[in-house]
This record gives C-alpha cells, structure tokens and sequence, in this order.
C-alpha cells in the first residue's frame, strides 16, 4: 500500500483539532480496556489496519487478554464480554453502520441500561473519533508502523 497524503503535515490545524477531540475523549474516564475494544471494533468495520495496529497494543498494554482480541470481531457469540461491553460495542456497531442500521431502539436500549447519560454521550463521542480517524488513515492510505524484515 501506498500512502496518498501526510494529513498532519497537509492540514497541521486540522489535525490538532482532531487531537483536542481525542484529548478530550481520553478524560473522559470511561474504563480504558472498553474504550480499547470500541476503537479495535470500529476499526474492524472500518478496516483501518493503522487503528488496528495501534489499538491493539495499546489494550494488550493495559492487560486485555489476546483472547478477547482475537475473538473481538465474534464479540456477539462469546461470552467473553460483559453486559456493559456488548451495550458499548452494540452501540460501536450501530453508529459505525449508522447508514443501514439507523441506530436501532434496542441498541439504544441496552445502552442506557448500562451507561449513564453522561458516559452515553461519552462513548458516542468516543464512537465519532474514532471514526474520524478511521477514515483519515483510510482515506489517505496511512501506513502502520512495522519492522521492515516484515514488509512484503
């Protein structure tokens, strides 16, 4: 793959803008572990293999078990999950496909029995950033970091 633009070198206002919304959802101090498994998830849909890369080391940092990793994208069919994680990556799933599942009611539902209002705006936040990000990297064909002995 072949990048297409340095984004933060093109538009460094921009991208500090992008950085104060990620600064501000990382104070948000929603658990950093489910936070992780949201950007992985979105990510996943997205196929942003820079987010991936990054987002994964960032969780195995935090102790998440390469399990739940590997198994993030069948999250729906393993009860490796808790109730509150299936409600944040629901609502991950929901948000990230907002064009065919329009935010479904019963996504909504199980969202707001485990999440106040406030974290509710949280992750959705969260939900958007990471978006955000997953179509700059996409888009503009960023390349995550690797050893060169593994480049093909």
């Amino acid at each position: 793959m072949t990048p297409r633009l340095d984004f933060k070198a093109a538009a460094p206002a921009a991208y500090q803008a992008m950085l104060a919304l990620e600064t501000k959802v990382r104070s948000f101090g929603l658990d950093g572990r489910m936070v992780e498994l949201v950007k992985i998830r979105a990510s996943q849909i997205n196929g942003c293999a820079f987010c991936l890369h990054m987002h994964t080391a960032d969780a195995r940092a935090m102790g998440e078990r390469e399990e739940r990793l590997y198994l993030l994208d069948g999250w729906r069919e393993s009860p490796l999950y808790s109730a509150s994680e299936r409600a944040a990556l629901a609502w991950t799933e929901a948000l990230t496909r907002l064009a065919d599942t329009r935010a479904p009611d019963a996504d909504y539902e199980a969202l707001a029995a485990h999440f106040t209002p406030e974290e509710q705006v949280q992750l959705t936040l969260l939900i958007v950033a990471i978006n955000g990000w997953n179509r700059l990297a996409v888009g503009f064909r960023s390349v995550h970091p690797m050893r060169r002995a593994d480049a093909a």
